[in-house]
């Protein structure tokens, strides 16, 4: 079956340079999906010249005559920029001309669009930021890593249910176990929205393992991490700072003199290995989940390695049907814990 995917290529700090290549390699990877190239058409079309694929029988153009800014307030791209390229990706999808969207642009401004043209799913209350974080055991379905700054129990409810059911899409793992984050793992613990959530959680049919911690995160206890938008960007963001500070610790440390070179020179090939296991680049690409629509958030500083990631993400998610399961399984959990 046929997928396409819209690609918002004016987003992310570096726009056409990185969007196009990425698509370009993701269309010789999968066959059976097509891509539209959402922006400036005559800048679209002069990189496929270049990279003599102007004529690729699975690309399309499609010209958008703006471009949200990466410091743009959300209301100002919202009201302002109708015609810019991410604006016009989404509306593709509201459209049925393509299967999911995928931009590197501005956060703050795609979710507000996506939420203003697609909608909300009917049961859900707020769209939320779900990303995979590396654990011990393979990869952590977290969130909300920011769109929700405070949330309500049934809100975090509602989050607990879409990562369940995209975890089992994506991963074939059958009944996902869920954590929230809170500040213990005792069921004293945590805030009184923790608290109260928890007592949700433990009332519905979901496999709720209770509340987890921070380390818990990366130690793979649960498939599933659930807090507010505040705490999970606060976490995520803490993460990926430790991580650069490992590996320029690691690199200091290996340069600092002719005994820790050579030793650098052996351990290259274990180096290699843990550098690949920890890079950020590989985890690119958040969905945002409640929304009527696949569309899936790159990094905005995403080389063309990790905006692949990103349209990986958005492909998996196309092809495996994500909002029509989603659709279905929630109106089964929300009327058992109604």
């Amino acid at each position: 079956m046929q997928h396409k995917i819209s690609v918002d290529a004016m987003g992310g700090d570096f726009g056409p340079s990185v969007t196009i290549p990425a698509s370009l390699k993701v269309l010789k990877k999968y066959e059976n999906i097509s891509i539209v190239l959402v922006g400036n058409s005559d800048e679209i079309t002069q990189i496929l010249k270049k990279k003599k694929s102007l004529n690729h029988p699975r690309i399309t153009i499609y010209n958008a005559t703006q471009v949200v800014g990466m410091d743009e307030l959300p209301q100002s791209a919202l009201k302002n920029k109708k015609d810019s390229s991410m604006r016009v990706s989404i509306n593709l999808v509201k459209e049925g001309v393509v299967d999911a969207c995928v931009s590197a642009g501005n956060t703050g401004a795609l979710m507000a669009t996506a939420r203003f043209v697609l909608r909300m799913l009917p049961g859900i209350d707020r769209p939320a930021i779900s990303s995979e974080l590396p654990n011990a055991n393979g990869t952590t379905c977290m969130l909300d890593l920011g769109a929700n700054a405070d949330c309500t129990p049934e809100q975090l409810l509602q989050f607990g249910i879409m990562g369940s059911i995209l975890t089992n899409v994506l991963h074939k793992k059958n009944n996902p176990s869920i954590g929230l984050l809170s500040n213990g793992s005792e069921s004293m613990k945590g805030s009184e929205v923790v608290k109260k959530s928890a007592e949700l959680f433990r009332n519905s049919h979901l496999n709720f393992h209770g509340n987890v911690e921070g380390d818990d995160i990366f130690k793979g206890t649960t498939d599933v991490v659930v807090c507010d938008g505040f705490t999970g960007n606060i976490s995520l963001k803490t993460t990926e700072g430790l991580a650069q500070m490992m590996a320029n610790f690691l690199t200091l440390e290996f340069k600092r003199n002719l005994l820790t070179k050579i030793s650098a020179l052996i351990a290259l090939p274990v180096l290699k290995r843990f550098k690949k296991r920890l890079d950020p680049r590989r985890y690119n690409g958040a969905s945002f989940l409640g929304l009527n629509g696949v569309v899936v958030k790159s990094h905005g500083g995403a080389d063309e390695f990790a905006f692949i990631h990103a349209l990986e993400t958005t492909i998996s998610e196309s092809e495996n049907d994500v909002i029509s399961k989603i659709k279905d399984q929630l109106k089964v959990c929300l009327l058992y814990t109604s």
